[in-house]
């Protein structure tokens, strides 16, 4: 969303017990795409590790910073400085953007 290559996103990623990488991605732009769902599905894999540890590394989730969670959700909060809700951060953008260039 914040690449601007869509309004709209839905990702489901799927996974198998034993498997490290996830055996799809699936991409839905809700048709407010301006570039299309293999495209973004592509550069999904291309920029981000999507195996357990990678996203665990990635997203820093290793810490005991979720207790903020129990309270008025999980999503759409600002990342904290301690770590906290590291999954709101855009530090994917650019990495999005330089992979659909390509």
């Amino acid at each position: 969303m914040a690449a601007g290559f869509a309004d709209r996103c839905t990702i489901q990623i799927s996974y198998a017990i034993g498997i490290a990488q996830p055996l799809s991605i699936y991409v839905d732009l809700h048709g407010t795409g301006k570039v299309t769902e293999d495209e973004i599905e592509a550069a999904i894999r291309k920029v981000m590790d999507l195996s357990p540890s990678g996203i665990r590394r990635h997203l820093d989730l290793n810490k005991p910073i979720y207790a903020k969670t129990s309270a008025y959700g999980h999503f759409g909060r600002k990342a904290g400085r301690d770590g906290s809700f590291s999954w709101e951060k855009l530090d994917l953008v650019k990495p999005l953007k330089d992979a659909l260039k390509a």
